[in-house]
């Protein structure tokens, strides 16, 4: 029972992880995506749809990853190029990415899907609790946390960045150093959105491996509230991811044990959890302006 729980858990958390790490980065650059939600949901269609036609998983992330990054390169144009509004932007991206996924999936509604296989390891994946929670899991389970590692290596360890996090915390300094702002805000929007399809992906082709329309539900708005949760820091992302999760499946297992709780209250449970998180976290003003990139969603037009 405890095996099953913890990857169920794990599995929750793993699209969370993707998509909330990949805005962490974009925002680190001073960039405010609020299409994540649409990006995930264009990463699940699209490699759900490219799975079923190769029967090749690995090519169906590879293709979500190539249609988040098409989002985010629409968002980061329209943003950072023509200098639109990045939240109005955003909320956009997210409608639009919603209502194409959607068009694009109604064929593939209602079809078996192509599963990323888990690993199994002889001698260690047989192990008691812990053998398939740790030597077990899907490859992209693995990835995302190596991701949370290597975004955290890259921010605080490297000159790379140094730099991207000087763009978002003043984009005009940065730039009489000589530092190319919308370039470095391009890449950072573009790997958001490399994240993004992953965490889609995931959804379409691990979590539940089946299309159905809106299959995100809502996991591109929690993994906004988690950059905030984890002050921008990605091992705290991390953490908030794997809380999110087991909040998100403790309805299933409430359930399971009859306990006496309506479950419209439990499915609502993750994002009435993530206004209080945020409220909370609202009111200590010194631990979210610690972390805040002090140029978040504000525009760069270079003067020279």
């Amino acid at each position: 029972m405890l095996e099953s729980i913890l990857l169920t858990v794990i599995t929750a958390a793993t699209p969370l992880i993707f998509a909330a790490i990949g805005e962490l980065v974009a925002e680190r650059s001073g960039v405010l995506n609020l299409g994540v939600e649409g990006m995930m949901a264009m990463g699940a269609v699209a490699g759900f749809a490219a799975a079923h036609v190769t029967g090749n998983p690995m090519i169906g992330v590879l293709a979500a990853i190539v249609a988040g990054v098409v989002m985010a390169a629409l968002f980061g144009i329209v943003t950072l190029v023509f200098v639109a509004n990045q939240v109005a932007s955003g909320l956009a991206l997210t409608l639009f990415g919603l209502g194409l996924s959607g068009l694009i999936g109604d064929s593939f509604v209602g079809i078996p899907g192509v599963s990323v296989p888990s690993l199994n390891i002889p001698g260690l994946t047989d192990l008691p609790i812990v053998g398939r929670v740790i030597f077990g899991l899907d490859p992209l389970t693995y990835l995302a946390i190596a991701l949370t590692i290597g975004v955290s290596w890259f921010l605080f360890r490297t000159r790379g960045g140094l730099v991207l996090r000087a763009v978002g915390d003043s984009h005009g300094s940065a730039h009489t150093l000589g530092y190319d702002v919308i370039r470095v805000r391009f890449l950072a929007v573009l790997f958001g959105g490399a994240c993004a399809g992953v965490g889609g992906a995931y959804l379409s082709l691990v979590y539940t491996p089946q299309w159905t329309e809106a299959m995100t539900a809502g996991r591109g708005w929690i993994a906004l509230a988690l950059v905030v949760f984890g002050t921008w820091l990605p091992l705290r992302v991390f953490i908030g991811a794997i809380v999110f999760g087991g909040v998100s499946i403790l309805q299933l297992h409430a359930q399971a044990f009859g306990i006496g709780i309506p479950s419209q209250f439990l499915s609502a449970l993750p994002y009435l959890t993530t206004i209080v998180v945020l409220v909370i976290i609202s009111r200590n003003r010194v631990l979210v302006s610690t972390n805040t990139p002090a140029a978040l969603g504000q525009s760069f037009v270079p003067d020279r």
